[in-house]
């Protein structure tokens, strides 16, 4: 049975930042700002459970609560006219008061990319954040006018946030970007920790993992363990990025013309190795997507890419090299619509149009509900007369940045913790984690497999479920952050399915009367000419019920409801189809 921590009795209640460099870690076994047995420590998420993206987890103990990460997901496939889809932020606007701070384990987008809207719709004091990922969030936060709505902290493995209930530390992991941390969290019902996206690699481009830190964590106690679960379909341990940098090197090598290479903007580790690449074999630098040239100037800025000013050019300086000192580097290994690489696909990009000789890389695999996308991309270049290169278990021109099943339960054995939360993936992928942490000694009542808004309560050192928090996606189209429901939602799938049908109505309300036939437009539903009698028939349809609804006394609502409910009927007998029908009424003015 787990030993119960110690307390601490700090008569602070505000939170206390400091960094300090007097022991390795924030970690020690007197986990507890203030005992106070009786209150549940909380923990749950408002995202980024069965799902990629949006991550958002939090940590609550009476009036404070803490929030580790506020990403976006990516708008998948029938979601028409979405550009992200963010959590409910309901209950931290319900809870405003209490929260102490946001915790930013690393700077990719489906973990930072939500604090803009985030930011306008709850009172967030600090956020903390490495070097490198609090440039990002300072970009994105100067892009909104933002800036000064919150105070953003920077923090390194050896940084403390000590508040009345909660003594917090964090932790260095590797992942597919620099300065990615884990974070511990001791409560005073015991500890917490949140990996982060993360992976072993024994040959990591930057730092090493503290494998030193979390082996202490395992040896001084964990209570719960919140786990990267992405990649638990996948046995054995992942590549190293360094073979990576191999493989990338030998095709700047045997490439004779220009060299298009497209990966994700927010790999930066992969986009150093690509720019080291392009300098060792004398190629200049075109760069093309805002993501990607927004992430190289901030990395740049950093140290993290490090290349000599004169490698990056213009595109009419690229008109006087030679294909083979031509590097373009660019966003759309996704497949993404209106990124750089399937601007170039379609020949609609403004500068590069392919041509016979160029070869295209993909250093990148096709995230989840990608994969149709981007196989479209790959056979518009090869049609253009490019060659292209995608990554295979045979050239190694891409690795994840996250933790296969070995990786996974490394982590488990090292923390050894008591109960287990597996995060961070798709319904599947959180079940086959915890499959994999029975196999290393976690019982299976120990491990959680929860949806969005479901909570574990902790209480002196034991876990239990608790009761579910309302949640649901919020969809954000374009620069507008209050949300769409998904009644529009279910507006714009009936309309790209099913089409629109428009029925002008011009009557005389005072009279009682239609003063002209009913008209109907239609869109996306039927062509007009080729249905001219199904048409005619549903405006006689119309026409007869509204000519008796107005002899009696009615209103606007009634007559639009009537005629809706006769023209769905209808069409659907006619075509199996639901269009979306929307009844205009003129009425004669007095």
């Amino acid at each position: 049975m787990e030993k119960k921590p110690n307390t601490n009795n700090r008569k602070s209640g505000k939170t206390n930042q400091r960094n300090t460099s007097k022991s390795k870690t924030t970690t020690s076994r007197r986990t507890i700002s203030k005992k106070n047995n009786n209150i549940d420590t909380k923990v749950f998420a408002l995202g980024g459970l069965n799902e990629i993206g949006k991550n958002m987890y939090c940590i609550e103990h009476d009036n404070e609560l803490f929030i580790i990460d506020a990403g976006v997901k990516f708008a998948e496939e029938g979601l028409p006219g979405i550009d992200y889809v963010i959590p409910d932020y309901s209950y931290l606007k319900k809870n405003e008061k209490k929260i102490r701070g946001l915790m930013i384990t690393h700077g990719h987008e489906d973990h930072i990319g939500g604090i803009p809207f985030l930011l306008q719709v709850v009172k967030i004091p600090f956020i903390y954040a490495t070097p490198l990922a609090s440039a990002m969030i300072k970009r994105k936060l100067d892009e909104k006018r933002l800036t000064n709505v919150t105070k953003i902290i920077q923090i390194n493995d050896e940084y403390q946030i000590k508040s009345k209930y909660f003594n917090i530390g964090f932790f260095k992991t590797n992942h597919s970007i620099p300065e990615s941390m884990g974070i511990i969290i001791n409560s005073p019902n015991g500890r917490i920790v949140e990996t982060g996206d993360f992976k072993f690699d024994l040959s990591p481009v930057g730092d090493v993992a503290d494998y030193q830190k979390m082996s202490f964590l395992g040896e001084t106690g964990v209570t719960l363990l919140m786990s990267d679960s992405t990649n638990s379909e996948v046995p054995t341990f992942s590549i190293s990025e360094k073979k990576v940098a191999n493989s990338v090197q030998e095709e700047f090598r045997k490439t004779e013309g220009r060299l298009i290479v497209a990966t994700f903007a927010s790999n930066v580790h992969r986009v150093q190795q690509i720019v080291e690449a392009a300098v060792k074999f004398n190629r200049k630098i075109l760069v093309y997507g805002r993501s990607m040239e927004n992430n190289i100037q901030v990395s740049r800025a950093m140290g993290y890419i490090k290349c000599p000013d004169r490698f990056f050019i213009k595109n009419d300086q690229a008109k006087k090299l030679p294909d083979n000192e031509i590097l373009i580097l660019c966003t759309g290994s996704q497949g993404e619509a209106l990124a750089a690489l399937s601007r170039i696909a379609n020949g609609t990009h403004k500068y590069v149009k392919i041509k016979p000789g160029d070869t295209v890389v993909f250093s990148s695999n096709p995230i989840p509900g990608n994969a149709y996308s981007v196989n479209v991309v790959v056979n518009k270049l090869f049609r253009a007369g490019a060659k292209v290169l995608i990554n295979t278990a045979f050239n190694n021109l891409h690795t994840s940045g996250h933790a296969s099943q070995e990786e996974q339960k490394l982590m488990m054995l090292l923390t050894k913790p008591k109960y287990f939360f597996p995060v961070h993936g798709e319904y599947r992928m959180l079940k086959i984690h915890a499959a994999l942490s029975q196999e290393v000694g976690v019982p299976a009542e120990n491990s959680f497999v929860l949806s969005n808004g479901d909570t574990i309560l902790l209480n002196n050192g034991e876990a239990r479920l608790g009761p579910r928090i309302h949640v649901e996606d919020i969809y954000v189209d374009g620069n507008d952050i209050s949300g769409l429901s998904t009644a529009v939602l279910r507006d714009r799938q009936i309309l790209s399915e099913d089409g629109m049908v428009s029925i002008l109505i011009s009557m005389d309300s005072r009279a009682g009367k239609l003063l002209t036939h009913p008209v109907i437009i239609s869109r996306g539903f039927v062509y007009m000419k080729d249905s001219f009698h199904m048409i005619r028939e549903a405006e006689k349809l119309v026409e007869n019920s509204l000519t008796k609804l107005l002899q009696g006394k009615t209103t606007f609502g009634e007559i639009k409801n009537t005629t809706r409910d006769i023209l769905s009927s209808y069409f659907y007998r006619k075509t199996k189809r639901n269009p979306m029908i929307i009844p205009v009424i003129m009425n004669k003015k007095v």
